[in-house]
């Protein structure tokens, strides 16, 4: 998967990707700071003067040097056209393209040859600008994010503008799952390798997951016995209109980190949580150890709201966009290597005890971790599928071998155990399928599979419930076949 991503990046930008080469802890390594030649053949960067002093050769070397300057960011822009940054590169393509235009060539065809690739490499870089910012994946993380939009507007932002008393601040479990499940189906839009796709996905889910976050906080500050009351301690007062404080910028954060606040910005808000954190240092509680904690617990509130405040530059100046180099989706791809290895050996001699380490290797992806990304979470979700799909097939393969039918088997039980035995087969072949959906493979495996479970649906129990217990199985199964070769055929990356 990676290694088509890199190709692909490869042959946009005529020379190795770097991948961004540092690790995705979020550590303090520094990027790296190679210039990107375009995505066009003929882009290359400045190519020097022309041969010869030609007015028309030397205006053509200036307008190749501004193309080397404005490639790069049409290459990395991941916003949308409404966006004041799209509509100044394509104010900036377009004058370079109707200066390119008004050359003069004289009919030399040196000149004409010249001016024609100028003109096409601004026509390339306006027509990949356009591209990736009307792209369908694009405009699906647009309307996923004005979805979670919605959801905080109406639960969190709009009641605090309101003027709803800040300690009435609720933040209900329904919404938490509502904002998890956007965050979800935004880490499997589908981004092709592009890289404006992949960064427009990784901003808009580090926010996603960075409000996600705050709004848990808040469900669990809920079930603390907070605040205390103002006769515990003299400095008890202080922090409670603190810990009112930390409740109004809270909900401030939301609004700025979803696109919410126009008004205010991250830095603004960074220096007055971090003068609230100076106020409480300067209290003194040593003599009280309840209103110590209580002073602890504000801190670490205010610590969790400003380890978000950094994500305005997210996505553009880091390459943390490409999981490729994140330490856990390294993990889970040495563990999917494993596993292609294993089901080879499973297509090519059949079981030899591969159970167990299957097994093993279920374990240790459950402890991978995800670090709450939703792309992490979904490919340690599909390295898990492929290894259960590889145990299934094993466990039908070694039942089909041991069964040993007598003589009174009902008709309608060994007619399920039939249909068993053609899925084996047919599991068999979506194991070590590798091909696409258009193939016409894919579609007479999907054909062949939906006929068996038309087989199972036509199979009569005669009121025994072995039977039904057995057409069930076999129904969840095929079923369990289907979603395996979908997934193994839906292009999705990280």
């Amino acid at each position: 998967m990676c290694a088509n991503v890199f190709g692909a990046l490869k042959s946009l930008f005529r020379k190795p990707f770097d991948g961004g080469k540092r690790t995705m802890d979020h550590g303090s390594q520094q990027p790296q700071t190679q210039q990107m030649p375009g995505p066009f053949p003929g882009f290359a960067g400045p190519q020097g003067s022309y041969p010869g002093q030609h007015p028309s050769l030397l205006r053509l070397d200036e307008v190749q040097r501004e193309i080397a300057t404005l490639g790069p960011q049409v290459c990395t822009y991941s916003g949308l056209q409404s966006d004041r940054e799209y509509k100044r590169l394509e104010r900036d393509l377009t004058r370079l393209l109707l200066e390119v235009d008004k050359v003069e060539t004289e009919g030399r065809p040196e000149l004409q040859q010249a001016r024609k690739r100028a003109a096409g490499e601004v026509e390339g870089l306006l027509r990949y600008l356009e591209g990736n910012a009307t792209h369908p994946s694009r405009l699906a993380i647009e309307e996923l994010t004005q979805e979670v939009q919605n959801l905080l507007n109406e639960g969190v932002v709009g009641p605090f503008r309101q003027g709803q008393a800040q300690d009435a601040f609720e933040i209900s479990e329904e919404l938490v799952e509502a904002v998890q499940d956007v965050a979800m189906r935004m880490a499997q839009v589908k981004t092709g390798g592009s890289v404006p796709l992949r960064k427009a996905r990784y901003k808009a889910l580090t926010r996603i997951c960075a409000v996600q976050e705050i709004l848990e906080g808040r469900v669990r500050t809920h079930m603390l016995a907070l605040p205390l009351s103002d006769e515990t301690h003299e400095a008890v007062q202080r922090i409670n209109q603190v810990m009112a404080q930390v409740s109004g910028a809270r909900c401030q954060e939301v609004a700025l980190l979803m696109g919410l606040s126009g008004r205010d910005s991250c830095a603004h808000l960074a220096r007055i949580l971090t003068e609230l954190l100076v106020e409480l240092d300067a209290l003194d509680v040593s003599s009280n150890a309840a209103v110590r904690n209580y002073r602890k617990q504000v801190v670490e509130e205010i610590n969790g709201l400003l380890k978000h405040l950094d994500l305005e530059g997210e996505g553009e100046d880091t390459r943390r966009y490409d999981l490729a180099q994140n330490d856990s989706i390294r993990e889970i791809e040495a563990i999917r290597g494993r596993v292609s290895v294993l089901r080879e050996e499973v297509l090519r001699h059949g079981a030899a005890g591969q159970g167990t380490e299957l097994q093993g290797l279920l374990t240790h992806l459950d402890q991978v971790d995800t670090g709450r990304n939703p792309c992490i979470r979904e490919a340690r979700r599909r390295a898990v599928l492929e290894v259960q799909a590889l145990i299934t097939f094993l466990d039908l393969w070694e039942a089909l071998g041991r069964r040993n039918p007598g003589p009174d088997e009902p008709p309608p039980h060994a007619a399920v155990w039939r249909v068993l035995a053609s899925l084996c087969d047919l599991q068999a072949q979506v194991l070590g399928f590798d091909g696409k959906r258009a193939d016409k493979s894919y579609m007479v495996l999907e054909e062949l599979l939906t006929k068996q479970l038309l087989a199972l649906d036509a199979v009569d129990p005669q009121g025994d419930q072995g039977t039904k217990n057995a057409r069930k199985q076999a129904v969840k199964h095929a079923q369990n076949i289907l979603s395996y070769l979908d997934m193994k055929t839906d292009e999705w990356e990280y």
